[in-house]
């Protein structure tokens, strides 16, 4: 008897496979967060543990713990929740909430008092910590260098804000057709671009600043809101184009302070620029 092998499209017994069609994943229009899950998990570079990253209302970043905790046993100022993906640093009326990692992190000093349960929870976080070191799985971040680490100041939407790479290594955090995180820089070649100037420090939260000390700045508040939108979002020209496209990662910008981010104070232009003014 000569065997009859079944189509690849059917079952042993001959019955249709139930194909169907895949749907791409996007963001609402209205969500206030476009930051998938898979892009919220992350480990801390200190102790190794998990952490989940969220923004809050502000659009900076925090590390949560991943497990929600009884609110009774968190004190009222390490109480944080989510709505649409934001968070937020209060309760919302439920019997649980999330906690910062910096309280939990076995790598940090606990500061206030903070209970039998949280205390449980740091310990339990510094076995964990220990048994990845101990296994390999896990080597803590090295020390600082000594030197100012490659950042940018650059001025857009009427504020500041300091990037971890310089300008051209701004790259974009947006999702893929492969599901992937864009390989493309923020910064468009060929297409509207900043300008490096030498601007004002200035006060920031009421800080004093000398009134002639000057900075080297990426100023981008000649460009079209938009454009300076689009490079706020962190997103290259082709994804700014996708409002439906999620993100695989959060944001690099940080709220540049003065007295926070001292070192990444330049009072003189990139040394491609100085050399065009005729600048040492």
């Amino acid at each position: 008897m000569c065997p009859n092998p079944a189509s690849t499209g059917r079952h042993w017994d001959g019955s249709p496979h139930a194909a169907r069609p895949h749907r791409p994943l996007r963001v609402a229009a209205a969500s206030p967060s476009r930051l998938l899950r898979t892009g919220q998990s992350g480990r801390c570079r200190q102790c190794g543990n998990r952490v989940d990253w969220y923004q809050r209302s502000d659009q900076r970043p925090i590390a949560l713990h991943p497990t929600e905790l009884r609110i009774a046993h968190v004190p009222p100022p390490c109480r944080w929740h989510l709505s649409s993906g934001i968070a937020y640093p209060h309760g919302d009326g439920s019997p649980w909430c999330r906690i910062p990692h910096t309280v939990l992190c076995p790598h940090r000093t606990a500061t206030g008092r903070l209970g039998p349960h949280v205390v449980a929870v740091r310990r339990q976080l510094a076995v964990r910590s220990r048994r990845l070191i101990d296994t390999g799985a896990f080597t803590s971040a090295p020390p600082a260098d000594t030197g100012p680490p490659p950042g940018a100041v650059v001025h857009m939407l009427l504020g500041r804000y300091l990037a971890q790479n310089l300008v051209e290594d701004i790259r974009c955090v947006a999702q893929t057709r492969h599901r992937h995180r864009c390989p493309q820089p923020v910064l468009a070649p060929g297409g509207p671009s900043g300008t490096w100037s030498l601007l004002p420090t200035g006060p920031r939260r009421g800080q004093l600043a000398l009134p002639d000390a000057l900075m080297a700045v990426y100023d981008l508040s000649h460009l079209p809101y938009q454009e300076q939108l689009r490079w706020r979002t962190q997103r290259c020209p082709a994804h700014a184009a996708a409002p439906g496209a999620a993100d695989l990662a959060l944001a690099d910008w940080q709220v540049f302070d003065p007295l926070l981010h001292a070192e990444h104070i330049h009072t003189r232009l990139p040394h491609s620029l100085a050399s065009r003014h005729g600048e040492a």
